[in-house]
């Protein structure tokens, strides 16, 4: 049988499917890709692993973030998303500066503070 004959088979047996059936085929489906691409990623990890080794290094050392995979450059200014600010009434509470203002932010100029008072 030529793949133009197994597509023509499978397109009908998937035409005899019902709406449940082909749910579950396609979430079978989705975790077999999802598996794969794990795979590959996996095998591609250990690949430059390898290569690192081969020329002396670790791969973490030639990222230089301390780890392998995908991560932020970090800023002139330090780690990326460090705490400039915080919360003297909640020691935990901290904010980079970038994005949104927490709460206690807003709270606390209300008050009077300045962000001068809430540098870390």
């Amino acid at each position: 049988m030529d793949a133009e004959d197994q597509k023509t088979e499978l397109s009908e047996k998937l035409e005899s499917l019902d709406v449940e059936e082909l749910k579950d085929l396609r979430k079978t489906v989705d975790r077999a890709i999802s598996s794969y691409e794990t795979r590959k990623r996996q095998e591609a990890i250990s690949a430059v692993e390898q290569a690192a080794r081969e020329h002396g290094f670790k791969l973490a050392d030639l990222l230089g973030n301390g780890k392998a995979g995908r991560g932020r450059k970090s800023d002139a200014g330090g780690a990326a998303g460090a705490a400039k600010y915080v919360n003297p009434d909640n020691l935990e509470q901290t904010w980079s500066g970038r994005g949104r203002r927490p709460q206690w932010i807003n709270d606390a100029l209300e008050s009077g503070r300045t962000l001068e008072d809430l540098a870390a």
